[in-house]
């Protein structure tokens, strides 16, 4: 397995797990910015971003000769990440609900939205929009944590079920049911702005 990996993200195996710093440079070059990215829709703060994306690389390095190439070294470094990203909330706001949380615990306090437009009918132009993209930002800010994670893996970095599976540690339904939830949630929290642009688009 671990020849597949080396294969598909071009890195060494054997080289990182022997702690080789060029190598190493290789893989912080390659995914510095995705980790980043993760910890600013995380955490909404470039310093917090930041000590995400230096944690992240310096947690790995230490840890890449236990590393033995079961996932992708991007899958796991987003695990490394989201669970530094989350550690950080944790500190910040002690209700903050882990990535070890099942489904089934957040179910009842957690309704599915009832109101939610219709995007199909929505001119091109208002989906596109800065205006609209920085209110999606602020409801995806708005999501549980739990969701909000699977969510930005999913739908912004493009990761599969599979791989955001790997990547919290949790079931693939834990992953498809939290998309969901978190779809559903987006598109309601985003009804009420454009339902006041688009009069008589719901």
């Amino acid at each position: 397995m671990s020849k597949l990996v080396e294969l598909e993200e071009g890195f060494s195996l054997e080289a990182l797990q022997n702690g080789d710093q060029a190598e190493f440079a290789r893989v912080v070059e390659a995914y510095s910015g995705y980790i980043y990215r993760l910890g600013m829709k995380m955490l909404q703060n470039p310093q917090d971003a930041e000590d995400i994306l230096q944690e992240t690389f310096i947690k790995a390095f230490h840890a890449f000769p236990r590393f033995d190439g079961r996932s992708k070294v991007s899958t796991w470094l987003y695990r490394i990440a989201a669970n530094e990203a989350l550690m950080f909330l944790r500190k910040k706001r002690p209700d903050t609900v882990s990535m070890e949380t099942r489904y089934q615990d957040e179910s009842e306090d957690d309704p599915e939205p009832l109101q939610i437009i219709d995007w199909c009918c929505l001119p091109e132009e208002e989906l596109i929009s800065d205006e609209v993209r920085r209110h999606l930002d602020e409801s995806i800010e708005q999501l549980p944590e739990s969701s909000k994670i699977v969510f930005i893996l999913r739908d912004i970095e493009g990761l599969s079920t599979q791989e955001t599976a790997e990547a919290l540690e949790i079931s693939e339904m834990a992953v498809k049911t939290r998309l969901h939830r978190a779809r559903l949630q987006l598109r309601e929290l985003l009804t009420a702005y454009f339902r006041e642009r688009l009069p008589g688009t719901i």
